[in-house]
Order: structure tokens, then C-alpha cells, then sequence
């Protein structure tokens, strides 16, 4: 844009000379323009003093630095709904802001620290703060092993290994680290009326619960697993894995476990055909267990071995890729052994089921003449 030559004063200054009868051909060669440039300021400028000219000059200068400060604070605004979206509680995550400001909107640091309240000498200075750098590789450790583990139980095993670290640092960290993980599970909405409730075993052994969970191959190939767990101490007793499990290897499954810790008083299972069948009947009136099935469309009457198959499905199917049934029947059984002897369990007061289940034994018999097996 060519920078004008003449001011506004000056301009004023020559269209008086013409008002005095200066003749136009002479003053413009005097001042240097032409013709229709003499014109268009006469047009524009005609009939203005020297205050005039100079009130004008102060509006115009004032409009500018409006415009520029309207468009600052409309930039300030947009910045503000970038970084501001969430509260920060601590200087220290507002340093993380100024230097997002600094960096991705080319605020100086003087502006960026205006902007977001935040007092220059506490961006300047140095953090103290204790990185903890073992506390998060050894989370990270965890969480590489145990894929699917949220924070309490992250933080169960850091108590087991010694740290003695908060929930609520752990949590902290945990999420700095990105380890959350995204439950894609919807939300349901409650009952609204409650059902009777089931019978509410007082010790290991006196019910037990069972399940089938379905899921394939590398290759396409279908196959199940029958869970049992105890409803009381929330042991897994068993997880058999074939590709076609009918009432027969359900039986089969129910007398391994009752040579080893003797036969349950209640038994948990929904309507599927391998329980309704004669077998696990004939089994149940055999050693005296008393069956008793989920409603029709309910499966919230078996919430335990629910709520189990979800862990069961979440931490070992989701997790591994079986290439063959022997494979997947090692991989499992290991993992039950994991989820009985080391897994923390929310429920039980981060107890594992094997120890939940000897002091509960324990408690009822103080002498501890009394054997688990299994």
C-alpha cells in the first residue's frame, strides 16, 4: 500500500489557499497532485478548521486502537475457550497453560500470564515437586501385565509391593499417565421394584454358582467354558473349556470339585438346557444340593457369576488370541489361579478369595482343626 504524502493538516492548509483565490492550476502544480486529487479532497475535506482537523485526527486514532484492542480481547476469548474449558486447581498445571498459550497462539509470556491470572514469578520458578518416576514405571509395569486393571487394584499391588502410596495419588497418576480405561458398558437404569432375595450363604461351600461363556479361535473355531465360583468367598473352583459342553461335563465338573471339598447345599444357574437336564437333577436329589434357577430374562438373579464371567471375559478372553482348545485351556487356568491367589478383589477388602475363604473358616473354628481343601 503506497504511504500517503500529505497529511491531513497539510491537505486542509491547501484547499484554504483555494478559498482565498489562489487559482487551482497554479496550486496544484505548486503542491504537486492533480486535478482530481485537489478534487477529491476538496470533496472530502472542504469546510474543515485546524481544531476541526485535529478533533478528527484524535477520533480516527481512538477508532484504531478500539478495533485493535476488539480484536485482542475476541482473541483473548477464543484462547480462553481453548485452554480454559476446565478448572485447574494448582499453579502448577497452569504453567502447562501458559505454555500451550505461549507456544500454540504466539502469546508472549507476559500476555499469556495476564491472560490466564497467573503470576509471573510462579511460572518462572523452578518446579520442586518429586516426579516419582519409579512409582510410575512401576505402574506402568502393572498395567502392562494386567491390561485391563483399573486404579484400585493398581494400587492394591503397589501396597503389596511396599509403596506406601494413597488411593488418591494413585488415581492422580494413573490418569497423568493415560492408563484409564474406557468402559464401553451402557448405563442401565435401576428397579424399580426389588425382588426377594436369594438365599445368602454365611460360609465357603454352602453355595455355589455356574455359567457357560462363549468365544472362538484364531481361526474361527467356537468353543465354551463352564465357571463355578463360590458365591461366598468368590473363588473360582473351576473353568472348563471344550468345544461342545453338555449336561454330562457339567456333572463331571460337579463331582471333580465335590471329591475335594464335599457338595454345596445351594446351587446358582440360569434356565440354560445343560442344567434343567435329568443329569444335574439326578445329581442335585443325589448329594442333597438344592437348585435354584434365575427368572426367564433375568440375569441379574445370577449377579456373582455374572459379574465374574465379566472379569473372565475382560481380563483373559479380550486379552489373548488362543490358537488351539490346549491353548486356551492353559491360558485360562493359569489366569484362574491368577485371579484367586493374587487378583485384588474390591469386594472382599482387597483379600484374595483363597485367604478370605481359610479366615473365614478360621473365625468359625478358633482351634483351626478345620481343613480346606482345594
Amino acid at each position: 500500500m503506497k504511504k500517503k504524502r500529505f497529511s491531513v493538516e497539510q491537505i486542509v492548509a491547501v484547499l484554504k489557499q483555494a478559498e482565498l483565490g489562489l487559482p487551482v492550476a497554479d496550486l496544484i502544480r505548486q503542491v504537486g497532485i492533480s486535478e482530481q486529487t485537489f478534487y477529491r479532497w476538496k470533496k472530502q475535506y472542504a469546510g474543515l478548521e485546524s481544531d476541526q482537523v485535529r478533533e478528527l485526527k484524535l477520533v480516527l486514532d481512538e477508532n484504531a486502537r478500539l478495533k485493535k484492542l476488539v480484536a485482542e480481547l475476541s482473541l483473548d476469548k477464543a484462547v480462553l475457550q481453548d485452554v480454559l474449558s476446565k478448572k485447574f486447581p494448582r499453579p502448577a498445571l497452569m504453567k502447562e497453560v501458559v505454555a500451550y498459550v505461549t507456544a500454540c497462539h504466539g502469546y508472549s509470556q507476559r500476555r499469556a500470564c495476564c491472560l490466564t491470572r497467573q503470576h509471573r514469578s510462579t511460572q518462572r520458578k523452578p518446579s520442586r515437586k518429586d516426579p516419582r518416576t519409579e512409582l510410575r514405571q512401576r505402574m506402568r509395569d502393572i498395567v502392562r501385565t494386567r491390561i485391563r486393571y483399573g486404579y484400585r487394584r493398581v494400587h492394591v499391588m503397589l501396597r503389596r509391593d511396599g509403596w506406601s502410596v494413597g488411593r488418591n495419588l494413585v488415581y492422580r497418576l494413573y490418569r497423568e499417565e493415560g492408563l484409564a480405561l474406557r468402559s464401553k458398558q451402557p448405563r442401565r437404569r435401576k428397579m424399580l421394584v426389588h425382588r426377594q432375595a436369594r438365599h445368602q450363604p454365611t460360609r465357603p461351600n454352602q453355595a455355589w454358582t455356574l455359567d457357560f461363556v462363549h468365544d472362538q479361535l484364531g481361526n474361527g473355531q467356537k468353543f465354551r467354558a463352564l465357571t463355578v465360583i463360590d458365591v461366598f468367598s468368590r473363588e473360582s473352583l473351576a473353568i472348563e473349556v471344550g468345544q461342545r459342553l453338555r449336561g454330562e461335563h457339567v456333572v463331571e465338573v460337579l463331582n471333580r470339585l465335590v471329591k475335594q471339598r464335599g457338595a454345596p447345599t445351594y446351587l446358582f444357574a440360569d434356565n440354560g438346557a445343560e442344567f434343567t437336564g435329568h443329569l444335574v437333577d439326578l445329581w442335585a436329589y443325589h448329594h442333597g444340593t438344592r437348585i435354584d434357577f434365575s427368572r426367564p430374562g433375568k440375569p441379574t438373579d445370577n449377579a456373582f457369576i455374572e459379574s465374574f464371567n465379566g472379569s473372565f471375559r475382560d481380563e483373559c478372553l479380550n486379552v489373548h488370541w488362543f490358537a488351539t482348545i490346549a491353548e486356551a485351556r492353559a491360558l485360562i487356568e493359569a489366569w484362574r489361579i491368577d485371579y484367586n491367589v493374587s487378583r485384588p478383589h474390591m469386594a472382599l477388602g482387597n483379600i484374595a478369595p483363597l485367604e478370605y475363604a481359610l479366615r473365614a473358616v478360621t473365625s468359625q473354628d478358633p482351634t483351626g482343626s478345620i481343613a480346606v481343601e482345594g
